[in-house]
This record gives structure tokens, sequence and C-alpha cells, in this order.
């Protein structure tokens, strides 16, 4: 698994009236009204008010759900944007008989929903009222084609050579059920109705033209659950997302979005996820202690400075010896193998959420990661690096591969548009 990071927050597209009223409740429309700037310091500064030792104004409920991402622009919402708390991740397969109409009329549909949803306002059709009383809440709806999509629509030329089936991994367990797809969708926000309302939504607009093939439900700390901003922890423990390339990097958009003039032409200013279930052994990781733990991942599990010293983002040292002349990042250390420079310098942005999905009839508990990455080209970015940690990741064995997907995600929409419009009608 590669050494899991969390992107920069990137500032929602917010306006700034007044602030909402404090008495009574707050219908959805309204709310949208009220996206003042206690939403966009809480969204940037990870909100330090909920546990002040001192008496201090209250945070307005609203401030949260107030934030907002944008539908429409260059790249899709939900992958330069800041980790929200839950997510949901779920295939489609085409129904027998829906075809390349079928799969355009889909997609408009979708876009018109996810537009909707993402500001905050009622779903198209026969809206449940799920979210009525909540604000956008930073909603994020991304829509990607499967391998299997392109033959299902006649469209096989189209299909992107970056799409070919992933390499087999020694890790892998994997659950053909759980995997790939014609389509599929990712969802997140920082209310759990929000998420929620934009999942059935999107279902019941697939109608006759599309069913689930599985679906897959995470989680992530919930904005300003801590005195300040910071990066999260993932169920072992660890901080997880100190090395994730930063759109403000001259090479980000290189290595993680396909260029404008990239091929196929349907694909520019798109990107490709490579979508893992990892279950975390928690068991045996539990049984070992902290310096043990942290000599797999080579990070100092209390604040995530790598063993060489310094701090969280502090460069490591892979040079570095103790006084008996070994290295005090281990050969096999996660974040030591996972690096960009020991990787010819592979790199992909990555976004998960954990998982938790009960308890084995042993106690065992299913948990772990949905492991979320994007890159230009899987072959240049998640392959290289996970065959490298199959022959030698001190992590490994405490990880085990359940599920894969690979995804070709279209370029943005713009306004008037729908997702993949330059592909189901180009």
């Amino acid at each position: 698994m590669p050494e899991p990071s969390v992107p920069q927050a990137r500032t929602p597209d917010t306006e700034t009236p007044p602030a909402p009223g404090q008495g009574g409740g707050v219908s959805r429309r309204t709310l949208l009204g009220t996206a003042g700037a206690t939403g966009l310091v809480l969204g940037a500064a990870g909100g330090a008010l909920g546990y002040a030792a001192a008496p201090a104004p209250a945070t307005p409920l609203t401030s949260i759900g107030t934030d907002r991402a944008m539908f429409h622009g260059k790249h899709q919402p939900g992958i330069t944007d800041a980790l929200q708390a839950h997510g949901h991740l779920v295939a489609f397969d085409l129904k027998p008989g829906a075809g390349r109409k079928e799969a355009a009329a889909l997609l408009r549909r979708w876009s018109v929903a996810a537009e909707r949803l993402m500001a905050g306002e009622p779903a198209p059709h026969e809206d449940t009222d799920v979210a009525r009383d909540a604000g956008p809440s930073s909603l994020t709806v991304t829509f990607g084609f499967g391998h299997s999509f392109f033959a299902r629509t006649g469209l096989e030329k189209q299909r992107p050579a970056a799409l070919d089936p992933l390499p087999d991994f020694s890790a892998d367990h994997l659950d053909k059920k759980h995997g790939e797809g014609d389509l599929w969708v990712q969802i997140g926000a920082n209310d759990a109705l929000v998420a929620f309302h934009a999942l059935r939504t999107l279902q019941k607009e697939a109608g006759d033209a599309a069913r689930v093939r599985w679906q897959m439900n995470g989680f992530n700390r919930s904005p300003g659950s801590t005195a300040h901003a910071m990066t999260t922890r993932n169920l072992m423990g660890q901080i997880d997302g100190t090395r994730n390339p930063k759109p403000a990097e001259p090479d980000f958009d290189r290595r993680i979005f396909v260029p404008a003039s990239g091929e196929p032409a349907w694909m520019a200013n798109g990107s490709y996820a490579v979508v893992r279930r990892i279950r975390m052994l928690l068991d045996d990781w539990e049984k070992l202690a902290r310096p043990a733990q942290e000599a797999v991942i080579g990070r100092r599990k209390s604040d995530g400075a790598p063993l060489s010293g310094g701090d969280e983002t502090t460069p490591m040292d892979l040079e570095k010896a103790d006084a008996q002349g070994e290295y005090v990042v281990p050969l096999n250390a996660h974040a030591r193998i996972t690096r960009p420079d020991q990787n010819g310098g592979a790199a992909m942005l990555r976004r998960p959420f954990s998982f938790h999905d009960g308890f084995d009839a042993d106690g065992t508990p299913d948990a772990g990661l949905l492991f979320i990455c994007w890159q230009a080209d899987p072959l240049r970015g998640f392959v290289p690096v996970q065959r490298k940690l199959d022959r030698g990741d001190a992590l490994s064995r405490y990880l085990r591969h359940e599920a894969s997907g690979l995804f070709a995600v279209p370029g943005g929409a713009a306004k008037g548009e729908y997702v993949g419009q330059r592909l189901l009608e180009g």
C-alpha cells in the first residue's frame, strides 16, 4: 500500500452574506444564503473553537454545512478537494439492453443531480427530504468509467490504454464481485445525511439504465475535531497524509491529470483512479509495541516525524545510522519504500477513507482503508510503487488487499454539459 496521504484543503467557493441567525431551525435554501466567513475559516483552519479552555463565542452549527464545492470546472470535484468526514464508493453495471444512448442519458441525469445536490438544493425528482435542513456540507460527486463500459457501449476504440487491467500482486486476495464495474461514483461530504442523500438520489436516478454492482462506506476525522488543523490518522493510529503531492507544486498537474493534448482526447484534464479495499489486520498490528510499529512505518506515531529526526514535514534522511551502524529508517520501512525518489519519481495523489464493516464471527474487526489514488497514468503511478511494496514492505504482513478497481475519470463538465459528454457524443 503506497504511503497514504491527504490532499491540501481547497478554499470552498462560497459567498459571504451576513451570518445565519441564532434562533429556530434553518431551512436548506436559507442556509445557502448564509455561507459566511465563519464557514470559510473553519474549513480552512480546521476549526479550533470547539474546545476552547476559556469561554468563547459559540461556533454556529451551520458553519461546516455552508462549505460548498463546485460541480463545473476544469477537473471533476472530489480529487483535489480536502478529505470529507463521510464517503461512499459505488460501482454500477449497465443493465442488459442498455447501451451508449442509455449511458449518455444516465450521465446527463446524474450530472444534473450532482450539480443540484452539491449546491445544497433538492434532488431533481421526488426529493426525500433526508438533507432538507443541511447546507452543501462540502459534498462532492465524481464519476468514472471502468474497462467493461466501453464494450457495453460500443466504444472500444475510445478505451484508453491506461485502463488496461492492473497486474496481479502477491498481496492480493481479491473478491471479484466487489471490484471493477462499468461506472464508478465517489461521494464525499462532511455530513452523513448529505452523503447518504446523494448516494440514494444517484441510485434512484439510475432507473432502468444501470444497477448497483457493489458499494462501500468510509469515514475520516470530522473538520474541527482537533484543536488545530493537522494531518488525519488512520485506523492503525498513524499520521496518514504527510507526503502527498500538493497542487501548488509545479509538476502536480503533469503527475495527476491527463494533459489537454493527451490521448484519448475525451480524457483531457481527467485522471485515473485506483480503488482498493485494504483490510488492516488490527489484532496483529496492535500486538506490536510502539517502537516496533514506528519501525514498520519509518515515522514516529506521535507526530508523524521521520525516525531520522525533525517534525512531520522534515525530509527523511535515508542514510542516517544509529550507534550500531543500522539505518534509523529501516530498509523495509513503508515510508522509505513508497518515496517517489525510491521509485523512479512515481507519484500519486492519495485520497482515502477508513472503513469499519463490523466484526467477523471470531471477533476480528473488518476494518481498514478504502484506498483511492489519482494519477495521470497508473502504469507510471500506482503500479511501480505497489510492485516494490510486494517485494519487501514491512507493513504488508499487516494488510490484506480484498478488492480492486481502476477507473477512467474524465475532466470536469463545462456549464450546460454533463460528465463524459465528449466520450458519449464525440
